[in-house]
């Protein structure tokens, strides 16, 4: 298994850059990457989604050591994303929660990406049609 030290350097080695080059992509010092690569240092999760991006890698592939696939998870980052814009952090949180759940459905099986994409879509266009809908019936909640 593969520690977020290790990926973290993996994956900037496999991009020809080096922990500067990376730093300023994600707005750290040189310092701070040396960090996360050798003293499994973790940055706070804004850093941690624009390291992941920089690294072309899954948010989840990072933190996880057991998942050892970098685009681990990716298919539900754009509507997690989606969701954190049209109603906030706190709905971001639970949509993830949510998707992270119903991958379960996934384990073993033999669906392809199209089937991943549209079963990811469904779940997010059902959560959203009841976020509008408690808007509707409780007035705007803070998110």
């Amino acid at each position: 298994m593969k520690t977020f030290s290790d990926k973290v350097r993996e994956a900037r080695q496999m991009l020809n850059l080096t922990q500067e080059e990376l730093g300023a992509l994600i707005g750290v010092s040189k310092r701070a990457v040396l960090a996360y690569e050798t003293e499994g240092v973790r940055p706070r999760q804004n850093v941690k989604k624009k390291l992941a991006e920089a690294l072309r890698v899954s948010i989840d592939y990072l933190e996880r050591d057991e998942i050892d696939d970098p685009t681990y998870g990716m298919e539900k980052a754009d509507y997690i994303e989606e969701t954190r814009g049209r109603f906030g952090q706190r709905a971001a949180r639970e949509m993830e929660f949510l998707m992270e759940r119903n991958a379960a459905l996934f384990a073993g099986g033999s669906l392809n990406q199209e089937a991943k994409d549209a079963f990811f879509e469904a779940v997010t266009k059902a959560y959203w049609a009841a976020k509008e809908e408690a808007r509707k019936t409780y007035g705007k909640k803070r998110t």
